[in-house]
């Protein structure tokens, strides 16, 4: 794709994860400033929305990310065909690579959804002796998810294999794969996914919590809230 700005200054490929770290802190600012605010009105909740709501969003905003990426491969290959630039793979396609900005901004909306939600939900939910430990599976979780990740590459290499060596998401020339496709078939298992998440949640109970009660200096007893409550 065409990554020049100006002259002949590009932006460097690998630098359009900023687009995803941008958004990212945007929308932490506005989820933090304007969003919780506004929504504690309706729902009487401090943080506004609980995260399990938090990462039920950014599950489908990671949908529709993914759903955009792979229009827009097709997107894509249609300007190389019109071109004909399909036979010529290191040939750059007159295609503006801001074309990629929305899918990387809304990888990094749903980030700020999903990710920080997964956070404040193993430190709240978490027995107090293993807080810890729950910040360390988050992290193994995303370890175990990127292993995961390049055994679906081998798998639909192998499986997506057709005559000649083609197949999906070939190594020489992306014009003629089925990159589209590989992002499909990641939103499909993203639904797949999302629909489980919610029947996680509709079967899940908040960690009750105990909370004590002082008037005129005294205790009077204790009482339990649920902290999905707080």
């Amino acid at each position: 794709m065409d990554r020049h700005l100006a002259g002949s200054f590009q932006i460097p490929a690998g630098s359009m994860t900023v687009f995803t770290l941008t958004s990212m802190l945007t929308t932490i600012a506005f989820y933090d400033r304007i969003f919780i605010p506004v929504i504690r009105r309706f729902t009487g909740l401090d943080r506004g929305i609980n995260f399990l709501h938090r990462m039920g969003i950014g599950f489908i905003i990671s949908i529709v990310a993914t759903l955009v990426a792979g229009f827009l491969e097709v997107r894509r290959k249609k300007v190389a065909s019109a071109h004909g630039l399909i036979n010529n793979p290191k040939t750059t396609i007159p295609i503006c690579v801001f074309w990629l900005v929305p899918q990387y901004s809304l990888h990094g909306i749903a980030e700020a959804f999903m990710s920080i939600g997964h956070l404040e939900f193993l430190y709240d939910q978490a027995p107090e002796s293993m807080k810890s430990t729950a910040m360390a599976l988050f992290w193994t979780a995303i370890s175990l998810g990127n292993y995961a990740s390049t055994l679906l590459v081998s798998l639909v290499h192998r499986y997506s294999a057709g005559p000649g060596g083609s197949n999906w998401l070939p190594d020489n020339n992306l014009n003629k794969g089925k990159l589209e496709y590989f992002y499909w078939l990641i939103t499909l298992l993203q639904i797949m996914n999302l629909f489980y998440y919610v029947i996680c949640v509709k079967f899940y109970t908040f960690k009750p919590i105990e909370t004590q009660r002082k008037e005129d200096g005294e205790s009077t007893g204790n009482e339990v809230e649920l902290a999905g409550h707080v």
